[in-house]
């Protein structure tokens, strides 16, 4: 974004005006703010081509963001989501899974564009486009979100662990390694981002070949498969399938992938005053994007079906039996008795190993593995772009590194250390709720920001995206409410906890309705405005915006005021 090409004003003299006028305020950032995320000192730049056609070289250079924000797709949460939701319901809730994919691709693209065409992500926005007190409130959420992602990696390395040392390693143990392995990938960064991306690439490349191969060993049946994933109906579904089925919405729309994905697209040179290059790079990132999802998808797929296929309706004592033949395996971990088998990541390694040999439990336990690792560094890079965006407040990585993930250590190293595993797995059921909770505070800024014309200019969303979207976001909060309501009613609570969970649930939806007055002025909604309480208190002042041009950020012409130091001056409110 161009946003200091021409400027000129007297308090600077000659020199620095004359350097200030060829730098971009990227270049700008980048010089004085060093520690900020990993493509900061390098920007691949795309192949010029005279040609108006598809080019597989420009899309290669382009390839890279959409993998990366894949890997979210991709976590142990996710994992063991598409795997209870294939030992409760079978395939039924197949079609739940494509279309949460669909719409999380939906947002992926509007959370892109908003990054391409004004040059900030989603989190830089907000804090343009929010008053205090909402934005902070905001970066809270995100960094639930972020911290409750973080401890589901947790869990799943700690348990693929203990599965590849078989029992050797106890689970506490996995955990502490979680800490030492973080700050290891920490430095592969340094190696560059081509290289740091490929490595990415290398990791959801092992959970293809890992979770395909237990897809291919267990031989599900397919047409039964193509149905749940088609017809939106749910045969084999009770009461029991409505935690699965919830997780799954929470487990694949990653609220702060939001935020990840729309500062990922900045890793590439793109000339934002050509609107035809502005153009070009929204195709060519949308494609790489549905090419990634579709990806993380086919894996996510395999997994049901594993256990769709493996584990529905099958009692404890089946797979005791099974387990029989496998003195090494740990089948003690299946109580003996008739009732249906309740699984999780590391029950699911378990059953593996007995149904089709101990290489299967390995192979499952590298792929959760890699699942772990890979969302582990995406978390992190989401956690400082959030901060960065929200607080104009640059950490060095292994700070933030410290901070999240011993917020997240310090609960699942207590439940490792004094509970049973599987206290420890289901902890996934809860987190994947909780991710559900947060997602509104994702979606609708999304929304707010690619409706609004002034930072989108053409590239605004046309009514079918705004439908779509709003639609999206209105379902996932009443789905959220439900799922309170219903979760809630079933727990002995005694009236001051009922208190506080109505008092929360009272304001969740508060400053839901508040975010969504502001989507939708954005969208052109300007009769609101008519209302002081609107205009004092959800709209931030004309003034204090970034906003100058209505053909977006990136044409944006800024008089910078006399007071102007610093780049944390260029990112405040001052003007």
């Amino acid at each position: 974004m161009e946003l200091m090409s021409g400027v000129t004003n007297p308090s600077f003299d000659q020199e620095n005006d004359e350097n200030t006028q060829n730098l971009s305020e990227d270049a700008v950032l980048r010089r004085n703010q060093p520690n900020q995320s990993y493509f900061a000192d390098e920007r691949i730049r795309i192949p010029h081509s005279e040609s108006q056609y598809f080019s597989f070289k420009k899309l290669w250079a382009f390839t890279g963001p959409g993998f990366l924000m894949s890997i979210a797709y991709l976590d142990p949460g996710n994992i063991e989501s598409d795997l209870q939701s294939g030992t409760k319901a079978k395939y039924s809730l197949l079609w739940i899974l494509l279309s949460a994919t669909v719409l999380g691709l939906l947002m992926q693209r509007l959370a892109a564009r908003l990054g391409v065409v004004s040059g900030l992500n989603l989190a830089e926005m907000c804090h343009r486009q929010y008053r205090k007190l909402p934005r902070l409130l905001l970066w809270i959420m995100v960094e639930v979100a972020i911290i409750g992602s973080d401890m589901q990696e947790v869990i799943g390395t700690a348990i693929a662990i203990y599965l590849l040392s078989n029992k050797a390693v106890p689970l506490w143990v996995g955990v502490l390694i979680t800490i030492a392995d973080t700050f290891t990938f920490l430095f592969l960064d340094k190696y560059g981002l081509r290289k740091l991306e490929l490595f990415f690439g290398l990791l959801i490349g092992v959970m293809a070949i890992t979770f395909g191969y237990e897809y291919i060993i267990s031989k599900p049946d397919q047409l039964e498969l193509l149905e749940g994933m088609f017809l939106p109906i749910c045969t084999n579904c009770d009461a029991n399938a409505l935690v699965p089925a919830v997780g799954i919405i929470g487990a694949v729309i990653m609220p702060h992938n939001l935020y990840l994905h729309s500062a990922l697209v900045k890793s590439r040179e793109i000339d934002r005053k050509d609107r035809n290059k502005v153009k070009e790079a929204n195709m060519y990132f949308f494609v790489e994007a549905c090419i990634a999802l579709f990806v993380s998808f086919v894996i996510n797929v395999f997994v049901v079906a594993v256990f769709a296929h493996g584990l529905f309706k099958v009692k404890n004592n089946e797979i005791i039996e099974k387990c029989s033949h496998y003195p090494s395996i740990n089948g003690s971990v299946f109580p003996n008795n008739d009732d249906y088998v309740d699984a999780d990541l590391y029950k699911g390694g378990i059953f593996l190993g007995c149904t089709f040999g101990l290489a299967a439990m390995y192979i499952w336990a590298v792929g959760i593995l890699a699942a772990g690792q890979s969302s582990t560094m995406t978390g992190t890079y989401a956690g400082q772009f959030a901060m960065e965006g929200f607080l104009n407040l640059q950490w060095a990585r292994w700070r933030r590194v410290l901070l999240t993930r011993t917020i997240a250590i310090v609960p699942t190293f207590l439940l490792a250390f004094y509970t049973r595993i599987e206290d420890l797995t289901n902890m996934n059921d809860i987190l994947n709720a909780v991710m559900s909770l947060q997602l509104p505070f994702a979606t609708i800024p999304t929304i707010a920001f690619t409706s609004n014309s002034e930072i989108m200019g053409e590239f605004v969303n046309g009514w079918v995206n705004k439908l779509v979207a709003t639609l999206l976001s209105v379902v996932v909060i009443g789905v959220n409410t439900y799922t309170v309501i219903n979760t809630v009613g079933n727990l002995p609570l005694n009236w001051a906890l009922l208190v506080l969970i109505i008092s929360f649930g009272i304001l969740y939806l508060l400053f839901c309705v508040y975010l969504m007055i502001h989507m939708a002025v954005s969208m052109g909604a300007e009769r609101l405005l008519r209302y002081n309480s609107v205009k004092r208190f959800v709209m931030v002042q004309e003034d204090t915006q970034s906003i100058i041009s209505p053909h977006g950020y990136s044409n944006a012409r800024m008089e910078i005021p006399t007071d102007f130091t610093s780049t944390t001056d260029l990112y405040s409110n001052k003007f």
